[in-house]
């Protein structure tokens, strides 16, 4: 796995003010993007030196519409190999560079972008709304099929192979198991200082023919937490391990080495939800009280 390199925390200013006096700097407008993006040939969300990630290419394309350097920050950072089909991000924009409409850069920025990112819409977003802090659930799937010829080659870009029979029912059990608020060490890469206590809401499995996809959300993730979390049910799945195995990971304080990493190219984001535009404020403070250190990854 590839992950994204430590760096500074994304911006998270103050709406429309930026943390400046107001004499000093313009006047900022936040705007909410809603994303889509094949990670295949992306080093990850975060920016990095020499690298090509997600977010460089969009701030790099946005930067130029606008005509003045912008940051993004964003709901969940992905790592190398992972997709999205609804990542969200926030970004402060100087309001005498935006359009009457901010929703007409899109048709912009879809000529500049390359094919394998969109930037769906652009809204105006509410006060306090930040696309880190405010989120109160991510939803991801993971697909992976046990075909024996592997991933059919029009979906193999977001389709991990695993050319063996498995007990779905099984595979059920032991992720049920683990839902509710837990202290998930044994399936996180450790970051120094971070917790990782997460609320686990829902993960579960269906079938369609061949394929079988992981349906995993949370109010948050921590680093390769659903990568691992596939990787064990798969296992109990191929009968290599028991439900009980899976359940008694709960109960470890580090990182658990006969804990499998799931393939990258088979996750992919699919929803962040917002709480009510009135409770941003608190949702905001709430979560910078219970999250660690920025993430390096999502997943």
């Amino acid at each position: 796995m590839v992950s994204a390199s430590a760096e500074a925390p994304e911006p998270a200013a103050p709406f429309g003010g930026g943390g400046l006096v107001a004499s000093e700097s313009p006047a900022l407008t936040r705007l909410r993007l809603d994303i889509a993006y094949d990670g295949t040939d992306f080093s990850g969300w975060a920016r990095q030196p020499g690298r090509r990630t997600v977010c460089g290419e969009i701030e790099e394309k946005l930067s130029a519409i606008v005509r003045t350097p912008v940051l993004l920050t964003v709901a969940g950072r992905t790592d190398a190999g992972v997709h999205a089909a609804a990542q969200v991000a926030h970004v402060d924009v100087p309001t005498d560079a935006l359009p009457d409409d901010p929703s007409r850069m899109v048709r912009r920025l879809a000529r500049f972008l390359p094919r394998d990112v969109r930037v769906k819409s652009i809204t105006v977003a509410p006060e306090h709304f930040d696309a880190r802090f405010s989120a109160i659930r991510r939803h991801y799937e993971y697909r992976v099929t046990t075909a024996v010829y592997g991933a059919d080659p029009l979906r193999a870009r977001d389709t991990a192979a695993w050319p063996k029979p498995v007990d779905l029912d099984a595979m059920q059990r032991a992720s049920a198991s683990l839902l509710g608020l837990h202290d998930f060490a044994a399936f996180c890469k450790r970051r120094e200082g971070a917790t990782t206590v997460r609320e686990l809401q829902r993960y579960d499995w269906s079938r369609s023919g061949d394929v079988l996809t992981a349906h995993v959300s949370a109010d948050a993730f921590c680093w390769s937490m659903v990568r691992s979390l596939v990787g064990a049910a798969l296992a109990v799945g191929e009968g290599r391990r028991t439900v009980e195995w899976m359940t008694a990971l709960l109960d470890e304080r580090e990182r658990a080495a006969s804990v499998a990493v799931a393939p990258a190219h088979g996750l992919s984001l699919v929803g962040v939800d917002y709480p009510a535009d009135e409770d941003l404020a608190a949702r905001n403070k709430q979560t910078r009280e219970t999250r660690g250190p920025i993430a390096r990854g999502c997943c």
